[in-house]
């Protein structure tokens, strides 16, 4: 049974079907829940001259202040205990997926539950590009939400699926 869960969180509709499906399986295993948001600044922003991307920064985490405080009100709702987290991307070559990654290492998660595709670029054919390189650098069981999924089958089903067969 999972104890410590990691939810990948950005406001998106695909998101919010992955935070209901983790919400779901924290409740029934009594695991403890993060949801994170990650902050990236596009690069551009840094490139183009006379321009603050502190501008871009500020508004991301406002951004991030309220899809974590919507996540943590839909914790507190359905008994889920757990703290949200901001994190944030360097120039140093990290990304979205890596900055879930240590996330998930710092928080112990047994799983990371994060759906297929966010808000990020363009969808590829299979899966969102965060998701296709978390996949390829996690070290702990994922369980993707599809962006296709019902969202009322969405949560429930993958939820009661996942605690039938833990990875």
């Amino acid at each position: 049974m999972y104890k410590k869960i990691l939810v990948a969180v950005d406001g998106s509709e695909t998101s919010s079907r992955a935070l209901a499906a983790a919400v779901d399986l924290a409740r029934e295993s009594g695991a403890r829940l993060q949801p994170l948001f990650v902050v990236d600044v596009p690069l551009l922003s840094y490139d183009v001259p006379g321009y603050d991307p502190s501008y871009v920064r500020d508004a991301l985490v406002e951004e991030g202040k309220q899809v974590l405080a919507d996540a943590t009100a839909q914790l507190a709702a359905a008994g889920v205990k757990g703290p949200s987290r901001m994190v944030e991307t360097d120039l140093t070559g990290d990304d979205i997926a890596h900055r879930i990654q240590l996330a998930a290492e710092e928080f112990e998660a047994d799983v990371v539950v994060m759906g297929t595709h966010g808000r990020r670029g363009v969808e590829r054919l299979v899966l969102g590009s965060v998701a296709e390189r978390f996949l390829r650098i996690a070290t702990c069981p994922v369980l993707l939400i599809s962006a296709r999924c019902a969202p009322a089958a969405g949560a429930a089903t993958v939820a009661e699926q996942a605690l039938k067969e833990p990875s």
